[in-house]
């Protein structure tokens, strides 16, 4: 069905604009995968964008049925004590932007920025997150319900500079560039939203078809920037919102031609240019930058290997702390994109020490869904040129932990990770994504908490119809994942490997110690708010009032059936001195049982243990 063109700029524009960014993503979602080279071939930059969009069209949404809902009470309260008059009056209002059942064009700006902010997913979903918080600002600041081509010629060149701003090191031939180059062309258009918008298509797919030219790694692939591609097709969404005619498809492959000039790959003749249009001028310097100029990373060395962690999180903090830590993380690695404001930032960055770039957040503010992928074997930096861009690693593991500083240890241990914040269990969506992220042909997933076992299921049925192979190892706790992972030997045999960590898991007692929040009846018998809790294997067993004297009763009961390991997971609030208690009662009453501490930051429980 044709899309209704928008004259303006108004809420309905922003709503229908990301609801076609997402199905232009949909359809395009598995190419751009397919030509993902840079920073890291990891096969994903499709699918986080898509993430992200997702993210931005369900807050849309949310302002949308918000003021459905206030409408239909307005209306309720009018035919409760009004007349007919003013029930009919009242609906009218409602039908207009702005009105009782329509939110305000800033409104809706502000929801797609911040849906997509705290939706953001890798470096390029990151970067279009800047984009469209940049868009919102300008269009959120005219008080107006809706805006003009002059307004959005304004919003495109704001959000070019604003994600350019963003980036630690910026790099030409990357979306970056295609995003200047939307806003120069937007810039020289006179008339209305839809004119802006062609506009700036338009140039953003002749920026597209020179990155080969700027990228060395792209020419060598013999593709277009893969964020730049995904930045295209939302832009072509954008003509479609403000014209009703879809936007040409783009091609993503290329190959160089005797003059230097990207060509199409596959069906396409041979003089075709590769986005679909106009060729760069000949012997130009492209946009922003000369050609090859890579300045952001190691990535840019021949021969240098990139870093082996991709982190990423959601930071609360105030301005001058996310300053210091641009420059702490910017010391670490690369890869560096912070975006946001007014107290909320995501934070995305390439490091070796992925514990160092949560440690750095934990300074800066209070950081949260943290995100830590591990780049395995299968992955392939820019400076790997000679390695199949799309080779998978033979085995991974995927883990969800409660705490930054669990999935420090687990991402060290080669795992990838979905941290799960108190209250903020994953959905399957999310470790859908953490297996692709994984990027392997075997996947051994371990949810960690019996309440997540059917949405580990649900992510495993869905991931096999994609070709990976999934073995769902249901643990109940951290401690038995990372039983689990101690025995885990990639290069044995996929079912060996699988029951060695199941057996590992299951032998494995664990407990943990929190506090009650409210009074209630349990299995020990009744305890009151601010209680001390010990739970071993999910029922309470112990009531106390101090945190060291029941955490050692509890340790005492596992103890009972016999143990050779302890671990120990210490939450933020816990002082060390309890595990030095802890660690004391082990060597003097039970023999030949060793003890290992760990801190697990924000981790939910005060205290982790687990009995081997």
């Amino acid at each position: 069905m044709a899309q209704v063109p928008q004259t303006f700029f108004d809420a309905l524009a922003v709503r229908t604009w990301c609801g076609l960014a997402l199905e232009t993503l949909g359809r395009a979602r598995e190419e751009i995968d397919a030509i993902n080279v840079y920073p890291v071939a990891d096969g994903d930059t499709g699918t986080n964008l898509y993430l992200t969009v997702e993210s931005a069209v369900a807050a849309v949404e949310a302002v949308f049925a918000g003021h459905a809902a206030g409408a239909e009470a307005v209306v309720g309260a009018g035919s409760a004590g009004a007349g007919v008059a003013d029930i009919g009056f009242a609906g009218a209002e409602g039908t207009d932007a702005g009105g009782a059942g329509e939110p305000t064009l800033a409104d809706a700006a502000r929801a797609m920025a911040h849906g997509a902010l705290i939706g953001a997913r890798g470096n390029s979903g990151t970067i279009l997150a800047q984009l469209l918080r940049g868009m919102a600002q300008v269009l959120a600041d005219d008080d107006t319900a809706r805006a003009d081509g002059r307004c959005l010629r304004l919003a495109l060149r704001h959000a070019a500079d604003s994600a350019r701003r963003a980036v630690a090191h910026p790099v030409e031939g990357t979306v970056l560039t295609v995003a200047s180059a939307a806003a120069d062309a937007a810039d020289g258009a006179e008339g209305d939203c839809g004119t802006v918008a062609r506009a700036a298509y338009d140039g953003a797919r002749t920026a597209l078809a020179a990155t080969p030219g700027q990228l060395p790694v792209l020419e060598r692939a013999g593709v277009v920037d893969a964020g730049g591609r995904g930045l295209v097709a939302v832009l072509g969404a954008l003509v479609e919102t403000f014209t009703g005619e879809r936007a040409r498809a783009v091609a993503a492959g290329a190959c160089t031609g005797p003059a230097g000039v990207p060509r199409a790959r596959g069906d396409r003749a041979e003089g075709q240019l590769l986005a679909g249009g106009h060729a760069p001028a000949g012997g130009h310097a492209p946009v922003g930058g000369a050609p090859g100029e890579c300045a952001d990373s190691a990535a840019a060395v021949p021969g240098q290997d990139g870093p082996a962690f991709e982190v990423i999180y959601l930071l609360e903090a105030e301005d001058a702390a996310v300053e210091r830590l641009r420059g702490r993380l910017d010391a670490l690695g690369d890869s560096l994109v912070v975006v946001g404001g007014d107290g909320l930032w995501n934070v995305h960055v390439h490091v070796d020490d992925a514990g160092a770039a949560v440690e750095a957040g934990i300074e800066a503010g209070r950081p949260h869904r943290i995100r830590i992928t591990h780049f395995g074997a299968g992955d392939v930096h820019t400076t790997g040129a000679e390695r199949p861009p799309r080779e998978r690693a033979q085995r991974a593991v995927v883990a969800v932990v409660p705490g930054e500083g669990l999935a420090r240890l687990y991402a060290e241990a080669g795992a990838t990770t979905v941290v799960a914040r108190p209250g903020e269990p994953p959905a399957s969506g999310e470790l859908v994504q953490a297996v692709r992220r994984a990027h392997a042909r075997e996947v051994v997933l371990l949810p960690n908490d019996a309440d997540l076992r059917h949405t580990a299921a649900a992510a495993a049925e869905q991931v096999r119809t994609e070709g990976v192979r999934v073995a769902l190892i249901p643990t109940r706790s951290a401690v038995q994942g990372i039983a689990a992972l101690a025995v885990h030997e990639p290069d044995r045999r996929f079912d060996e490997d699988v029951v060695s960590m199941t057996s590992a898991a299951g032998a494995t007692r664990y407990a943990e110690v929190t506090i009650a929040e409210r009074q209630s009846w349990t299995m020990a018998g009744i305890c009151q708010a601010g209680d001390v809790l010990g739970l071993i294997d999910g029922d309470v067993a112990v009531i106390g009032s101090d945190l060291a004297v029941t955490a050692q009763a509890v340790l005492d009961r596992m103890l009972s059936a016999g143990g050779e390991m302890v671990t120990l997971v210490l939450g933020d609030d816990v002082p060390d001195t309890v595990a030095g208690h802890l660690e004391g009662r082990v060597r003097e009453g039970y023999l030949a049982v060793d003890t290992v501490v760990y801190r697990g930051g924000r981790q939910g429980a005060l205290l982790l243990i687990g009995v081997e």
